[in-house]
């Protein structure tokens, strides 16, 4: 400022200089050679007045940075400038500080930035059913209790209660974008919008009737309707999601890839989660999964498969050739029991790997994907014997980057960079169970909790501060969680007679 005044005090007398000469000549030359020289004056003080700022809506100033970009970069106190949603500049704080028009600040001193996490399975709207069904057998949880309790509750009401529960948790855990299979998919998608939150969310189909269609027919017409409504979203991406190989025929899965590509939309699919699955595709088809669905034309580099717990080495070539990634969901699979997916193998293979919780009714309980990330690691370890396996760093970028890139969405986030969109989370290491701090992914992964999160940024907009969740009413949502319950909780109670409702 002092210097910009000087250069103002400066310019004065020669302004006047100017003016006075400029007159004088005027009464021997004409009236053109004064206002050249007033030209010229107004040209001296523009170059002495001070630079304009450039814009940044939000500046994060945080204590240290995980960038998860391709040099892998770990900063101290870094600034980050967003505008528009983008990230315009990274650099010392108080620089950026001085050449930008800030119009919100948030200092994170003692927490470290990273990009958001990327959840790349759920069933976001399950959440209302979370602890209905515990310690059971997949088959069983699904065909005795999930069935039917979808069956007497789900309805448009039903899923956009049970996502507003799942947006609440997410945002207040750090998962920015994730991956959705559901059914009144529009529904999800209008309560993440709402929410400020990234998604890829995926219309379900089944060979039988379910809650938003009845036929394979309806199935086309309710999910082309869906990604026409929100094809070009800045945030949702419309994506098709066959439920899996033994619940949907080969005409069924060839029309959702035909109606996938069509539009260029995900697809998105539970393979080989179970033992059972595999005899079941075995005997119906002589082959895995996998192959099968090879066969039938439906890989490519837009699908995703869920789970992958009994994939074998010929299908984990196939995938890589076809770009097909995985999402690793481990808590679900202990969980269910369902085993331990070939996580290392398939990385090996050159699968792109990302991590995914799966629902919440039974399945895992949460949406918390720091602790997917430490499970993930923990497991891949103990299974292999090897404790290199799945380092810190590579779980993080599986959380993050991979993640991203598994669902199409790479050239815009996954990595803290200018020029991609500003989706961040903070993580706070003052805390007991994270100091002292030696490995800056190995505290996140290892040490902390979702509730060290003290910031969630989606596209450059502040969800969670910490305290507040702007977007979305805590104390509503809790209560709308509540009154579900007990109408789930009437509707699979015995009737009068000692049947099921």
């Amino acid at each position: 400022m002092r210097r910009g005044l000087r250069l103002r005090a400066l310019a004065a007398p020669a302004v006047l200089a100017a003016l006075l000469a400029g007159s004088g000549r005027a009464e021997a030359a004409g009236p053109a050679e004064p206002a050249a020289a007033v030209a010229a004056a107004a040209a001296v003080a523009a170059d002495a007045a001070p630079a304009a700022k450039t814009a940044c809506d939000l500046l994060v100033v945080a204590g240290s940075v995980l960038t998860m970009d391709d040099a892998d970069r770990a900063l101290g106190r870094t600034g980050i400038c967003v505008s528009g949603g983008t990230i315009t500049a990274m650099g010392d704080p108080d620089e950026l500080a001085g050449t930008h028009a800030v119009g919100e600040r948030v200092d994170r001193p003692n927490a470290v930035v990273l990009p958001g996490f990327v959840n790349t399975h759920t069933h976001a709207a399950m959440s209302l059913l979370r602890g209905v069904a515990n310690d059971q057998p997949l088959m069983e949880w699904l065909q005795k209790s999930i069935f039917p309790a979808e069956a007497k509750n789900v309805s448009p009401d039903f899923v956009r209660a049970g996502t507003r529960l799942t947006c609440l948790e997410m945002v207040e855990g750090g998962t920015t974008t994730f991956a959705d299979m559901y059914y009144f998919e529009s529904d999800v998608a209008d309560v993440v919008d709402t929410a400020g939150l990234r998604g890829v969310l995926g219309e379900t189909w089944l060979d039988f009737p379910v809650p938003d269609h009845k036929d394979l027919a309806e199935e086309k017409a309710v999910t082309e309707a869906f990604l026409l409504k929100w094809k070009g979203h800045p945030r949702i991406t419309a994506a098709v999601a066959p439920h899996a190989p033994y619940t949907c025929s080969k005409e069924t899965l060839q029309a959702a890839g035909a109606l996938a590509d069509r539009y260029g939309a995900p697809l998105l699919i539970h393979v080989s989660e179970t033992r059972d699955e595999q005899r079941q595709i075995r005997e119906k088809y002589g082959t895995t999964p996998t192959r099968w669905l090879d066969s039938i034309g439906f890989l490519g580099p837009r699908v995703v498969f869920a789970h992958g717990v009994w994939l074998d080495a010929d299908d984990l070539a196939l995938m890589a050739r076809r770009g097909v990634a995985l999402s690793h969901n481990p808590e679900s699979n202990m969980m269910l029991a369902s085993g331990v997916a070939p996580v290392v193998a398939a990385r090996k293979a050159g699968v792109v790997v990302a991590l995914g919780t799966d629902g919440v009714a039974g399945s895992n309980n949460d949406v918390d994907m720091i602790e997917a990330a430490d499970i993930a690691g923990k497991l891949a370890k103990v299974s292999t014997f090897d404790p290199t396996a799945l380092t810190a760093r590579e779980l993080l970028r599986m959380a993050t980057r991979d993640g991203a890139r598994a669902l199409g969405l790479a050239d815009r986030i996954g990595s803290l960079e200018v020029g991609k969109r500003a989706d961040l989370i903070a993580v706070e290491l003052d805390r007991p169970w994270m100091q002292p701090v030696y490995d800056l992914a190995a505290a996140v992964v290892y040490s902390a909790d979702r509730s060290d999160v003290s910031l969630t940024v989606v596209d450059g907009k502040v969800l969670w501060d910490g305290t507040n969740a702007r977007t979305l009413d805590r104390a509503a949502i809790l209560a709308e969680a509540a009154r579900w319950r007990e109408r789930v909780r009437a509707s699979l109670a015995p009737d009068s007679a000692g049947g099921k409702k």
